[in-house]
């Protein structure tokens, strides 16, 4: 199963605009130390590949600064999991996916563990906001019903 689940923020729904944001599934934070971040992908020569589809490795490898753009990222992907009310191992990193919107706002995939989970918990749309310094990398996942 995959899911892309965004959608812009001006758009309406099928009730209008007001319903849409009157029911929040959750919503989770998460916050990384990057230089504790780094040591770990250089400690784990597989890490990256496991927290991250090669997309995702491929957009941050382009950025003069790669690991501050995977630290983002892994914390999305944290916050998603805080967002769906489970913790490490309900699903894959893999399975949560940041892509960019043609905006170049964030967005989010989810596929298999991630996607059911977010269907059985009637997850309709994604609200993601990541930022980041050289030391600390932050996100912010919204899930909407």
């Amino acid at each position: 199963m995959t899911a892309r689940v965004g959608g812009s923020p001006g758009s309406r729904g099928a009730d209008g605009p007001a319903d849409r944001w009157s029911n929040v599934v959750g919503i989770g934070t998460d916050l990384v130390d990057v230089p504790r971040f780094r040591s770990a992908l250089e400690r784990r020569a597989r890490m990256a590949e496991r927290l991250f589809t090669d997309s995702e490795r491929a957009e941050a490898n382009r950025a003069v600064h790669p690991t501050v753009r995977l630290a983002a990222r892994f914390a999305a992907k944290e916050a998603v999991m805080k967002a769906l009310g489970v913790g490490l191992g309900a699903f894959r990193f893999r399975d949560v996916e940041v892509v960019k919107r043609p905006s170049g706002a964030p967005d989010l995939v989810l596929t298999a563990g991630a996607a059911e989970l977010a269907h059985r918990l009637c997850v309709r749309e994604w609200r993601l906001s990541m930022t980041h310094t050289h030391t600390t990398a932050m996100a912010v996942a919204l899930a909407l019903g």
